[in-house]
Parts: C-alpha cells; structure tokens; sequence
C-alpha cells in the first residue's frame, strides 16, 4: 500500500507560515495583502470556491474583498471593474472566478488584469514567462502539486513524468515545471493512443483530465508517484478523482486521495501568490 499524501496537513503547514509572513509584513511595512475576488453569475461550484477564499484570506490576516455580478453583467463593465482593481493600492492580487457566462471572453478578462496582480497565474505574460522559467506566478494547482511532490521528498531529475490533460490551468503549465525540474515529461490526451502503455512508464504520473476514475491499476507502473487533480462528483453525491484511489494506491508508492490531496493546496498557494505579489507591488 503506497503513502498516502495528505493535502490537508501540508497546505495548513503552508497558510500557518503565510499567516506569520503576513503579520510581520504588516508591522515591519504597514502592508496588509489584499485579495479581490470577481465571480459574474451564481455558479454554485464558483459560489463554494469562493468562499473557501474568503476564509483563507480571513485566516492568513489578509484585505478580502469579494465582487459579486450578476449573470448579465456586461463584459464592458467586467473590464472597468478590473481596471479599477489593477489601480487600486490595497488590492495585490485580483482573481475572476472561471467559468464567465458565455457572452463574456475568458481570454479578453484575464488579459486585462495587471500580470502583477495575476495571482491565479493565467494571464499571456505570465504563462508565457513560465515557458522561459522567469513568471510572476505560476497557476495555483500546478504550483501546489510542486510543493506536494518538494515536501514528500520525492526527486524529479531524471524520473518518467506523465501528464493526463492538457489544459491551460492545469496539464501545460504542470509540463513545464516538470522539465524545469529536469523531469523527462510527456503529455497525453484524449488522441493519445495507448495511454495505458504510456502511463505505465512514469515513475510520476499526474491525472488532470476530469473522468471520473479514469486512472486503473492496470494503467500505473509499479512504485509510481500517483498525483491526483481530479475532482468529480458521482450520481451518489461521492467525490472521486481521476485515478480509482483503491486499486491504485496498492501499486503506488506515493498517492494523494481526493479530497484532501491536490484540492487544499491550490488555496494555500492562492494565498502565497497574494502575499508574494504584496511584497512585489511598489
């Protein structure tokens, strides 16, 4: 039975040290980071989010500030609303809560944050910098899942990585700081052919497809770091992620459960992000 990672343990360890960097900020500079959350519609996944932000930003000592637009809130005014945001001094990192309603552009949205306000790591510069290894920010849940793998003492130079998906948030920006790390990386996806074949090689595999399950025993080598973003919920109201946790961590040498594995962490390095672009910002 392999390790089980716990996602919970280490992002609390992460948001105590925040709490005292936070803290000292605000004594030694009279700084106090602060958050800006955008959400445009009443998502009830976005709705649990973001208040799962809010309480962190409450937690860490920081300036929380939550938007709350209704669904036909103009794109115009979602722009005005940002710039506002990117010249207002007590706000350091500003997040849109994805998904937008559809006749508002994601792409025209997140470009028009500052890049140093970008605390979700999605803007053009950032991810764009993250290819030449120099970004302001790296996305929360990749970063999240490199402090996972740092902490668990687990060593990348020269391991088989795989990643399952390849979306912006996640699967893409994973690759490239798995290859910064000196990983030999592969990305699958939904054309791959013969994923079991391909996964079977990683010594590091990370599922972020969004299938329920997808990841079997029979897809995982023998030993395998097991990383799982995935978060799905079943006809029973069950959370599971992308990799079938039982029969997997008999093979794994190290696996994170859902929940409680990838999921605390994308929020613990929200709040990095944020206090990182707070002693950033002039």
């Amino acid at each position: 039975m392999g390790i089980i990672i716990d996602g919970n343990k280490i992002a609390q360890e992460i948001r105590d040290s925040i709490r005292i960097e936070a803290a000292t900020l605000k004594e030694n500079k009279g700084i106090i980071p602060g958050l800006a959350v955008i959400m445009v519609g009443e998502d009830p996944a976005s709705k649990v989010y973001v208040a799962r932000k809010a309480k962190a930003c409450m937690e860490a000592g920081f300036l929380s500030r939550q938007h709350k637009l209704p669904a036909d809130t103009t794109e115009a005014s979602l722009l005005q609303l940002i710039n506002e945001l990117n010249a207002d001094s007590l706000i350091h990192g500003i997040l849109v809560q994805l998904p937008l309603p559809k006749h508002i552009s994601t792409d025209r949205v997140i470009a028009a944050i500052d890049p140093r306000k970008d605390v979700d790591g999605f803007h053009p510069y950032n991810i764009g910098s993250l290819l030449t290894g120099s970004p302001l920010f790296v996305p929360c849940t990749p970063r999240g899942i490199m402090e996972i793998i740092s902490r668990t003492g687990i060593s990348l130079p020269g391991k088989e990585a795989v990643v399952v998906g390849r979306s912006n948030i996640v699967g893409k920006p994973m690759a490239l700081l798995l290859l910064a790390q000196h990983a030999t990386v592969t990305i699958c996806h939904s054309k791959t052919k013969d994923l079991a074949a391909v996964t079977s090689r990683a010594d590091i595999l990370i599922a972020a497809v969004g299938k329920p399950q997808m990841i079997n025993a029979d897809m995982v080598k023998k030993g395998a770091v097991v990383i799982d973003v995935g978060v799905n919920r079943l006809d029973n109201d069950k959370l599971v992620g992308d990799v079938a946790f039982a029969e997997v961590a008999k093979k794994a040498s190290y696996i994170t459960p859902v929940p409680g594995g990838v999921g605390p962490m994308t929020i613990a390095m929200l709040m990095k992000n944020t206090l990182d672009a707070a002693t950033q910002l002039p």
